[in-house]
Order: C-alpha cells, then structure tokens, then sequence
C-alpha cells in the first residue's frame, strides 16, 4: 500500500520552466575560437627579415590570402617563406593552388637589394604573366631615417 506523505496542496513552482538563455555553451564556442585565430593568425604572415624602404602613399586593402615574393639582401628569392631559384619562379608561382595570373603578387626586396636584380625578377614574372605585381613598403614619413637593425619594424602595407 503506497501512501503519500506531502501535503496535497503543494506548489509546483519548483518543478516551472525556466525561460533563461544559458550563455555558457556560447561562451566556450567564443573562448574556443579566439584561441584558434590567435594560433592561425601569426602562421598567415611572412616571417623572412627583409628591411622594407618606407613610403607616405595611402594604404591599401590587403587581399585575404596575398602572395608574396620576397629579395633578401644575398640576393635569394622566396616565395613566402619558401626559396626558390629565379628560373623556377614562375612554375613555383603556377604550382600554388589558389594562384592565378590575374592575381596580384607583392613583391618584398631588401632595401640592399639593386635596382637591377629587382628588375630582373620583375622581368621573370612579367614574361611568365604575372604582370599585376604590387611593391611592398613600410608606412613612414617623408625622407624618415629608416628604423635601425634589430629594432621592430612596422607591418609591412601593399
């Protein structure tokens, strides 16, 4: 025989819904994906030291994915961080899968580098169709002393 022994006109307040937004799964979906852009972010930049010549002229908007080709001061040509000799510069550019000859190239030289041997890639890039080639220089004043060796230079701007 089965008896009961709460009173018979209890209030069922405690067993109401609750109408409340729970922010905790919302919070760790945030949490998560601020600790992933803040690894992938550092990972999409070029990481090759190269002393950019500054320049006054206004900022452009930065594609999603740029492709960089850099001219160290020895001379040596990469494309992003990976070096490649100027003859394979062109099959290396069309080896990439999200590149086409439409697509702009930012070209990065060394202040050091010559005149010369810049022109010289641009000639290799230009015979292989890449003739939209952007220059990349550092943001800076007119005839600003360039920034000293070792000291943090400002983000590179297309």
């Amino acid at each position: 025989m089965g008896a009961s022994i709460a009173e018979s006109d209890v209030d069922d307040d405690d067993f109401s819904e609750t109408h409340d937004i729970n922010v905790t799964p919302f919070i760790d979906v945030m949490l998560v994906l601020l600790i992933i852009f803040m690894v992938a972010a550092p990972l999409s930049t070029v990481d090759l030291p190269i002393d950019l010549p500054t320049s006054t002229s206004t900022p452009q908007k930065k594609p999603d994915k740029p492709t960089y080709v850099s001219i160290k001061p020895d001379l040596s040509v990469a494309i992003g961080e990976t070096f490649v000799k100027r003859v394979d510069l062109v099959r290396e550019l069309d080896a990439l899968p999200d590149m086409a000859r439409d697509k702009y190239v930012f070209l990065r030289a060394d202040r050091a580098v010559p005149y010369g041997e810049l022109m010289d890639v641009l000639e290799f890039l230009n015979k292989g169709g890449y003739s939209r080639v952007k220059l990349v220089t550092l943001e800076g004043a007119p005839g600003a002393a360039p920034p000293p060796q070792g000291a943090p230079a400002a983000l590179p701007k297309p």
